[in-house]
């Protein structure tokens, strides 16, 4: 071989080598990239629930003191009651003590002052206070018991005592030894003389030989002034007491001097167990809790409610075991009665203490009649306060 095809053959391989390590050094070409995914869609974004209304601020005024075991204690079960029912739906508060006087007016004011929308007084006295301040807060609604005047911010409600006062008449006519009653009066407004009365018809539906003679306090709650009347009815020959007074004293009273008594507004068995017959009780639970509905539910209107046996308000309960069955099973069939309609406590003849009819033959006397009552029916001794 001559040295120039050698030459050219060596030439050949080094341009080979050559490119075989420019191609072995080349870059790689890259994968081209992925498209970009498209955006996820966004959730949607929840609505913010509305705001919670605000509950309900609910006071109450209250005559005497929560632990009185009477007029006062069972409104206080009945707002407890109420805050039961409806919950964080509403507020409730209260302040006792407070006085049928222009002192009224002033806790009043306050209760408004402090936000409430809804006011309960719980006594008769407290009618004239709560109309002036209602007359300077239409905003604010108003309720009063056992009072009669109303206002377009003002409504009231009562119970019918009268039922449970004449159921208690019942079994103290069964169970008296002397024939003699004694009633330890509160206020002398119709109210209670209609319960002074148809505790005397109960009584005498069952023992016409009955006469009932009654002490006035002139107060509703007022335990040494109870005692004292109390006493004094026993000294005159009464065997059993009935009130019209919003603490135990005339119970414990009859208790001290082994005669019988009953309980008033609450069931002050405890307080004179061995002296106790029954108790004629209030459920203010269910009215309170219709009117604070009517309030939350914009349906609140003025007007007069007056609620009884029919619509659970009023009950007699823990009957004495000593007194008769056949007793008891009157006075079921009375409640009974008095729930469906068929029995009226107020149906004639019915005599005044003159001796004059006062309730004609088979009439039953309306609601008006019961609410205007200021005479004795005949039984009564004395003479009613004020009357003529």
């Amino acid at each position: 071989m001559t040295a120039l095809k050698k030459r050219t053959l060596i030439q050949l391989a080094v341009a080979s080598a050559v490119a075989a390590a420019l191609a072995g050094c080349g870059k790689k070409e890259e994968p081209a990239p992925a498209p970009a995914a498209a955006p996820a869609a966004s959730a949607p974004v929840a609505e913010a629930p509305p705001p919670k209304p605000e509950p309900l601020k609910i006071a109450f005024a209250y005559l005497g003191p929560v632990g009185d075991g009477g007029w006062t204690f069972a409104h206080d079960n009945g707002r407890k009651a109420l805050e039961k029912e409806l919950g964080d739906k509403i507020v409730t508060s209260f302040v006792e003590n407070v006085p049928e006087s222009a002192d009224a007016e002033r806790v009043f004011r306050d209760m408004v002052g402090q936000g409430n929308k809804l006011v309960f007084g719980t006594t008769f006295g407290y009618m004239e206070p709560m109309l002036k301040v209602a007359a300077d807060s239409k905003d604010i609604k108003f309720e009063n018991a056992t009072s009669y005047k109303t206002a377009e911010n003002v409504r009231t409600y009562d119970s019918r005592t009268y039922e449970g006062a004449y159921m208690a008449g019942v079994i103290a006519g069964s169970m008296t030894k002397t024939n003699v009653l004694g009633i330890v009066g509160s206020v002398p407004i119709p109210e209670v003389i209609r319960n002074i009365d148809s505790f005397t018809l109960g009584a005498q539906s069952v023992n016409p030989k009955i006469k009932t003679k009654v002490v006035w306090v002139n107060e509703w709650f007022s335990p040494p002034k109870e005692t004292e009347a109390a006493t004094s009815l026993i000294n005159g020959g009464a065997d059993i007491l009935f009130q019209n007074t919003d603490s135990s004293a005339v119970l414990k009273t009859a208790e001290s001097k082994g005669k019988r008594a009953f309980g008033w507004d609450s069931d002050m068995a405890a307080y004179g167990p061995k002296a106790h017959l029954a108790s004629s009780i209030i459920n203010w639970g269910p009215y309170y809790i219709k009117a604070t509905k009517d309030a939350l539910d914009g349906k609140w209107a003025t007007g007069q409610a007056w609620w009884g046996v029919k619509e659970g308000a009023i009950d007699i309960v823990s009957i004495a075991d000593d007194v008769p069955a056949a007793t008891k099973t009157k006075i079921d069939e009375i409640k009974k009665g008095l729930a469906d309609g068929s029995f009226s406590i107020w149906k004639g003849p019915i005599m005044g203490q003159n001796g004059k009819e006062v309730v004609a033959k088979d009439a039953v006397a309306d609601d008006a009649f019961l609410q205007g009552i200021n005479f004795y029916v005949k039984g009564v001794e004395g003479k009613v306060p004020g009357g003529k």
